[in-house]
Parts: C-alpha cells; structure tokens; sequence
C-alpha cells in the first residue's frame, strides 16, 4: 500500500514538473500572471510556470489576415450595397491585448465591421467605387486609434468588393450610355463650330482675293466633272462676263 501510494505521488510530482515548462516560439509571447495578478510579459524559448501559482497566456505577434464579412451598407445618396474588406494588424502590446479587452481578434472584427458601415455611409456610392484609396486610409486611421487601448496595431484596410443588385447594375449602364452620347453631342458640336469658324476665316480670305475665288470655281467644275454627270449645273461668276457685257454697251 505504501509503495502504491508513494508511486503516485512520484508520478503526480513527475507530471506537475513536466507541465511547468513551456515552449515559446520566436514569433510568440507569454503573459503571465502570478495567482491572478499580472506578473511579467515573458519572451521565446524555454520557460518555466510554476503550476497552480503561475498562469501563461500564448500571444502571437503575426500579422494577422482578418476578413470582414459583407456588409450592407447604405450611401449617402440612398443607394444599398453589399460591401466585405480585408484588414492586416498584429499585437504590439500583448499585456494590453490580453488584460484590457476578453478577445481582441473577435473584438477587432466587430469594431471593424461596424467602422466599416459607418465610414462608407457617409459616401455617396461614385465615391466608393472611385476613391478607394482614401476610404481605405479612412477606415485604417479610425480602426488603429480605437484599437491602441488593446494594444493593437491595424496596418492595412482593403475594401474588397462593393456589389450592388441588378436594377442598380441596369441604371448605371444607362446612366453611362447616356453619358457616352452626351459627350459624343458635344463633341459633334465641337466640330462643327470649329468647322464654321474655318469656313469663315477662308470665306474672309477669298473675298480679299478675287482670283483665288475663280480659282476655287475651276476646281469645283472640275470635281464636277469627273463626277461623270450628264448635266452640269455651274454658276457662273459676273466678274468673268461683266467685261463683255461692257463691250455691248
């Protein structure tokens, strides 16, 4: 009885002795606390927890990849959307990340959801699907300055996708075909103004040139001509026929 009672002390002895010593990888920090309160934040290699007394926590210091789940969102100009994200941050504090908030990935995920439908609902939809970037830098300011109390550093924001449903897909397209022909309108327009100004100008200089005018009436009857019409309707200018009907008079 007492060898049997002895040995299982041994083997409880041997057990508590073994479960004291942990293993801390390069990327990872233990916090530890002593009897519930916070003792020290120990680094990687071999350490040792007093069992019962001592307690340590893992905390990886890793950039982590987080996506949000879609959101939706409505914009300033009362459009619905469907709107997911990717956020990068990593513990920079793991005293803070482990005492001052229960979970911080679970609470960065939500405080990076609801960020997310706040920022964006303050745009109106063009703004979304144009200026990202700035969206992203938005997002990421607001998310790293409420997180710095846990300890956390939030290094990158990326909106992934903002979906729309097809009734808004439809108005869109109309509204950029629309688009389009105005613009090919107001370059018609362009041309022509152009166009009658050119007209202009070579009318001014014609005038200057009476000549030249007769000259442009021979060109024309010649394109006429190798039109390979069968009448030929030509006017023809006073200044060639005026000399004979001086000599009439």
């Amino acid at each position: 009885m007492f060898s049997y009672l002895s040995s299982l002390i041994l083997g409880f002895a041997l057990l508590l002795l073994f479960s004291s010593f942990r293993v801390l990888k390069e990327y990872e920090r233990g916090v530890v606390f002593w009897l519930g309160r916070f003792q020290l934040v120990k680094g990687p290699g071999l350490r040792v927890v007093i069992p019962l007394i001592q307690q340590m926590v893992r905390v990886e210091l890793r950039t982590v990849v987080m996506d949000v789940p879609t959101q939706d969102v409505i914009s300033r100009d009362n459009v619905s959307v469907k709107v997911n994200a990717v956020i990068y941050f990593r513990v920079i504090d793991p005293e803070r990340a482990i005492i001052q908030v229960e979970n911080f990935y679970d609470a960065t995920s939500q405080l990076a959801q609801t960020t997310l439908r706040s920022v964006l609902g303050q745009h109106e939809l063009d703004e979304m699907l144009s200026e990202r970037e700035k969206l992203n830098a938005d997002i990421q300011a607001i998310l790293d300055e409420q997180t710095d109390a846990w300890g956390i550093k939030v290094a990158n924001v990326e909106i992934k996708h903002v979906d729309l449903d097809e009734s808004m897909v439809r108005a869109i397209a109309k509204q950029a075909e629309a688009e389009r022909v105005r613009r090919a309108k107001v370059i018609h327009a362009e041309g022509e103004k152009q166009a009658a100004a050119t007209l202009v100008e070579a009318a001014q200089m014609l005038s200057t040139q009476p000549q030249a005018l007769q000259l442009r009436y021979l060109q024309t009857l010649t394109d006429i001509a190798g039109e390979k019409n069968s009448t030929i309707l030509f006017p023809l200018p006073m200044d060639l026929i005026e000399p004979f009907l001086q000599r009439k008079r």
